[in-house]
C-alpha cells in the first residue's frame, strides 16, 4: 500500500478525455484532446508518468462511463496524485455528479487540474471559479436542450416528423418524411373506439380484440395499456406532442416521468387525423370518470351514453352484461338494455335482459331512500324499521325483503357517521371536500413559494458567500429543498385530480356543480324519484358519473335486481314475492 509520504513525493497523472458523439470521434476530436492533454501534463505540470483514460460516444449527463469508472477506482487506490482534464465539462455537466467527485478527490488528496479553464483548486479563488464554471456548464446543457426542443418544434410546425415510433393506424415515409394513414390499421383504431363506446371497459375491449385475432402494429396481442394509449393518444386527432416527459438525472442514472399536461407542447393538425377530436375528448372523459390516470377531465355529450354500463352483472352465470340501445319509445326516449355476454355470444346462459326502465327507478329511488333514512335514523331505529324505510315507494312493491346482514351493516354505518356530516354516507362529499382541498391548496402554494425563495437564497450564498457554505452542505440542502418542492407539487396535482373526480367535470365547472346539486336535491327532497324526469333534467353522462361514484356492482337475475353493492363495501340483496 502507498503511504502518504510516498504519495506526496511521487507524481503520476490520470488524464481524462471524452467526446459525446460518433461524429466527434470521426473528426479526430479524441486524438486532438489526447495530444493536447499529454503535452500539458508533461511540459506545463512537469509530470513524466501519466495515463490517459478516454470515453468515446458518451454524454456528460452523468458519470456512468466505463473508462471514467475505471479511472476513479484506480484513483481511490492511491495510484495517482493528479487528475487532469482537457476541459471541466469532459467530466460532467451535472453539478451534483461533479461536486460529489470533487469532494472525494479532496479526501483522497488528489489535485484536480483543468487544462482549458487554467485554474488551481488548491486556492480559494480557484475553488470559487470552479463553482461558477460548474453552474454555467449546467446552464449551458439546459440551454442546449431547450435549443434542441425549439428546433424540433420548428420542424414540426413545418410538417416534418422528428422520429420515434409510429402508432398503429399510420405509416411514415422516410424518403418524403411524411406521415400518412394506414387504411387497414385505421379500421382497427376505429374498432377500438367503437367497442369502448359499447362496452365501457378496456379489459373487455382487450378480450374482444384478442379473441378475434386482431394484433398490434408489431404483431403482438393487445393489452390494457396498448388499448388505453390508443384511446388517449393525441396523435390520432392529428396532433404532435412534445415536452411530455421530464428526464431527471439521479446519480449515475436517469428517470422519466410524465409532465403535467399543461406543460406539453402540442402541434395541432400536424398530420391526418383518424379520430375526430370531440370523440377522443369524450372517450378521455369517460376513462377519467372510471379513475384512469393522466387523461383530460373535459366531458362532452355522448351520442349513446349507457348510464349503468360496466356495473351490471349476470346473476345466473356471473358474466358482465353488455349495453346497447333499445327501440325508441313514444315520447322519443331510447333506453339502454343490458344483455348477458355469455347469452349474446354462446347462447349458454338463459338470463333475461334488463332495461334502464327497470334499473333507473329502482337504483335511484333506493339511493334516495338511503339519503332520507340517513337524516331520520335514531338510536332506537331497528334493522326492521330501516328495511321498511328503504322499501318505501311503488318501485319496490314486488320486493318481499332485503337480506338482514346488508341492512344491519348499513344501519351501523349510518350510526357511526360523524354528526356534522350533511351528506349521505354512500355519496361523494364533494362540497366539503372541495372547500377543504381549496384551503389546503392555498397553504401548499404558499409553502412552495417559501421553499423556492429559500432555494434562490441558498444558490446566492453558495456562489457569492465567500466560502460561507461548502459544496457538500450546498448539495445536501439543495436536494432537501428540491425534494420538498417536488412533494408539494405532487400533492397539488393529487388535489387537482381529486377535485376533478369529486365534481363531474364538463366545459363549465358551474355546470358540473349545478348538475350534482340537482341530482342530490332530487334524491334528498322528492317523495319518490321520477327517473323519466331526472334524465330529462340532467344529462346522461352526469348521471353515469354520479352512479359510478356510488355503485360498485348491480346483479340482475330474471330481469330483476337481485343485489346492489355500493362503493363503501355495503351490499343489499333483494328477495321478491312469487308471482
Amino acid at each position: 500500500m502507498i503511504n502518504i509520504d510516498e504519495k506526496l513525493s511521487k507524481k503520476k497523472a490520470a488524464g481524462y478525455i471524452r467526446v459525446s458523439t460518433v461524429y466527434q470521434v470521426d473528426k479526430d476530436s479524441l486524438p486532438m484532446q489526447r495530444e493536447d492533454l499529454t503535452n500539458y501534463i508533461k511540459y506545463a505540470l512537469g509530470i513524466d508518468e501519466y495515463e490517459i483514460f478516454e470515453d468515446a460516444g458518451y454524454s456528460a449527463k452523468n458519470t456512468d462511463r466505463p473508462s471514467f469508472q475505471r479511472m476513479m477506482s484506480r484513483l481511490r487506490s492511491g495510484e495517482f496524485s493528479h487528475l487532469v482534464v482537457w476541459k471541466i465539462d469532459r467530466i460532467s455537466r451535472n453539478l451534483i455528479d461533479f461536486t460529489t467527485m470533487y469532494e472525494e478527490l479532496k479526501r483522497l488528496g488528489v489535485t484536480f487540474v483543468s487544462k482549458n479553464e487554467q485554474f488551481d483548486t488548491s486556492s480559494a479563488m480557484g475553488e470559487a471559479m470552479l463553482k461558477i464554471i460548474l453552474v454555467f456548464a449546467e446552464l449551458e446543457r439546459k440551454m442546449t436542450s431547450e435549443r434542441v426542443s425549439a428546433v424540433m418544434v420548428s420542424r414540426a410546425n413545418e410538417g416534418k416528423y422528428n422520429g420515434g415510433r409510429i402508432p398503429i393506424g399510420y405509416n411514415y415515409d422516410k424518403s418524403t418524411k411524411t406521415i400518412s394513414v394506414n387504411d387497414t390499421e385505421a379500421k382497427i383504431v376505429n374498432l377500438i373506439y367503437d367497442k369502448y363506446d359499447e362496452m365501457q371497459s378496456i379489459i373487455r375491449v382487450v378480450k374482444y380484440l384478442n379473441s378475434q385475432g386482431i394484433k398490434t402494429k408489431r404483431g403482438h396481442d393487445f393489452s390494457a395499456t396498448t388499448v388505453h394509449k390508443v384511446l388517449t393518444n393525441k396523435f390520432y386527432v392529428g396532433d404532435l406532442v412534445y415536452n411530455k416527459h421530464d428526464e431527471r438525472n439521479t446519480g449515475n442514472s436517469s428517470t422519466k416521468s410524465v409532465r403535467d399536461e399543461s406543460e406539453w407542447i402540442v402541434i395541432e393538425d400536424h398530420h391526418p387525423a383518424i379520430i375526430e377530436r370531440w370523440r377522443q375528448e369524450r372517450t378521455r372523459a369517460a376513462l377519467s370518470s372510471r379513475n384512469f390516470a393522466n387523461v383530460s377531465h373535459k366531458t362532452y355529450q355522448r351520442r349513446n351514453t349507457h348510464i349503468f354500463a360496466g356495473l351490471i352483472q349476470c346473476g345466473m352465470c356471473g358474466k358482465g352484461m353488455t349495453a346497447s340501445v333499445d327501440k325508441e319509445r313514444s315520447d322519443g326516449y331510447r333506453p339502454s338494455i343490458y344483455i348477458c355476454d355469455s347469452r349474446r355470444k354462446t347462447k349458454l346462459c338463459s338470463n333475461k335482459y334488463v332495461s334502464d326502465i327497470t334499473l333507473g327507478p329502482f337504483i335511484f329511488n333506493l339511493i334516495s331512500n338511503i339519503v332520507k333514512a340517513y337524516n331520520n335514523v335514531g338510536k332506537s331505529t331497528s334493522v326492521e324499521m330501516l328495511e321498511k324505510k328503504l322499501l318505501r315507494g311503488d318501485t319496490f312493491n314486488n320486493v318481499y325483503s332485503i337480506e338482514r346482514e346488508g341492512v344491519r351493516q348499513l344501519l351501523d354505518s349510518i350510526r357511526n357517521a360523524s354528526d356534522d356530516s350533511t351528506e349521505n354516507i354512500i355519496l361523494s362529499k364533494s362540497t366539503s371536500a372541495f372547500s377543504a382541498s381549496t384551503e389546503e391548496k392555498d397553504l401548499l402554494r404558499s409553502e412552495k413559494k417559501r421553499h423556492e425563495a429559500a432555494l434562490s437564497r441558498l444558490q446566492q450564498l453558495f456562489l457569492y458567500g465567500e466560502d460561507a457554505i461548502t459544496q457538500t452542505d450546498y448539495l445536501v440542502q439543495k436536494t432537501n429543498i428540491e425534494k420538498s418542492i417536488d412533494i408539494i407539487s405532487k400533492r397539488l396535482s393529487e388535489i387537482d385530480s381529486s377535485i376533478a373526480n369529486n365534481f363531474v367535470m364538463t366545459d363549465s365547472d358551474f355546470f358540473s356543480k349545478a348538475s350534482m346539486f340537482i341530482i342530490q336535491s332530487n334524491l334528498a327532497q322528492a317523495r319518490s324519484v321520477d327517473f323519466g324526469k331526472l334524465i330529462r333534467t340532467v344529462d346522461k353522462q352526469t348521471l353515469k358519473m354520479f352512479i359510478n361514484k356510488v355503485v360498485q356492482k348491480v346483479v340482475v337475475l330474471d330481469g330483476k335486481i337481485a343485489q346492489i353493492s355500493f362503493q363503501n363495501g355495503i351490499s343489499l340483496k333483494f328477495l321478491y314475492t312469487a308471482k
